[in-house]
């Protein structure tokens, strides 16, 4: 037995990994990358089974942010020309749910650019939510950015089931990103996400000029942050932004940071999120074998590919797409 499926059997076996084992993942030789990613399929397969779930972006508002993040077409720093606009209508989300209920994707996530939304922005997004339930049924996420207590409050009464706020990188790599908000912000964002009763999504970027400390640090920070979902965003550096230029990634090592989160967190919905189809590349399907969530369709600002390439896919790897009654299933148990 070679040493990825003894890992994953101590993991599966609930013994925590070590820093020096986490570390080892994302030093793997690159020809024993599949090894790597067979190990972290019997995990994976464990709890997920060949289950893939479905998530689908609405850019409710674009632009016009204060925040100064280095990785973001949308923030007060960035020249990326981008479309700028205000929070949209409610029949302009209600249209985007209706087509996620089309494609049978089981997650609707509502995204809003800025520092944290208005009372007014808050409303919006409620009114809106309680349609889609009654209409559609889907889980709904939403990522309006720092929040206030009665703002969770009354976003778990519309019924909004999950919202994702990223830690985005480590906490020593933080002040490198964005000083606008510090990472402690983040983190207590979620905590009350968490105290609200929503349930808590929250990811990571990577290639940000981190190093696999850095990485390594944001799987476990994530583990005790207790984060149902984890979406893992691999950069897609954007001419404009303070990042422009970086490319530090490459397939292969996508695929160990991947591995690498499924074996710190074994049970979490592990997600391939934005700049998958640029940095894993041909390897996409490789991800599945550690993830088991991806987003279909395009991102806030950089477009992802066609949602039937994606079905594609998954038929292809002899995946199945995890049906929205087997969605509420789960929703249910989180809840």
């Amino acid at each position: 037995m070679n040493q990825w499926m003894e890992l994953a059997g101590q993991v599966l076996g609930g013994i925590e990994v070590s820093n020096e084992e986490a570390l080892s993942i994302l030093e793997c030789p690159d020809d024993d990358v599949l090894l790597l990613m067979h190990a972290a399929f019997q995990i994976r397969k464990r709890v997920y089974g060949k289950k893939v779930k479905l998530n689908m972006i609405m850019n409710a508002k674009s632009g016009l942010c204060p925040e100064n993040c280095g990785y973001c077409s949308q923030s007060s720093i960035s020249t990326a020309p981008i479309n700028s606009y205000r929070m949209v209508n409610k029949d302009t989300i209600l249209e985007g749910a209706k087509r996620a209920h089309d494609l049978n994707i089981g997650t609707y996530c509502i995204v809003a650019s800025g520092r944290g939304p208005s009372n007014r922005e808050v409303d919006q997004v409620v009114e809106a939510v309680k349609e889609i339930k009654d209409s559609y049924g889907l889980k709904v996420c939403a990522c309006l950015g720092l929040l206030k207590p009665e703002q969770a409050q009354r976003l778990k009464e519309a019924g909004v089931d999950r919202y994702n706020h990223n830690i985005n990188t480590s906490s020593g790599n933080h002040a490198n990103i964005t000083t606008s908000h510090t990472y402690d912000d983040r983190v207590n964002t979620v905590e009350m996400v968490k105290e609200s009763g929503m349930s808590p999504c929250s990811g990571v970027i990577i290639g940000m000029k981190e190093t696999k400390q850095d990485v390594v640090d944001m799987a476990n920070s994530l583990k005790a942050l207790d984060a149902d979902s984890i979406p893992i965003n691999f950069l897609h550096a954007i001419d404009g932004t303070p990042l422009e230029g970086v490319k530090e990634l490459n397939p292969i090592y996508c695929l160990k940071v991947l591995a690498l989160f499924r074996f710190i967190n074994p049970t979490k919905e592990i997600r391939i999120s934005g700049g998958r189809e640029v940095n894993l590349r041909s390897l996409q399907p490789l991800g599945l074998y550690a993830a088991n969530s991806i987003f279909v369709g395009d991102y806030l600002t950089t477009a992802g590919q066609a949602e039937s390439e994606d079905h594609k896919m998954l038929v292809d790897l002899g995946f199945e797409v995890e049906s929205v009654e087997e969605m509420k299933a789960s929703l249910a148990g989180e809840n």
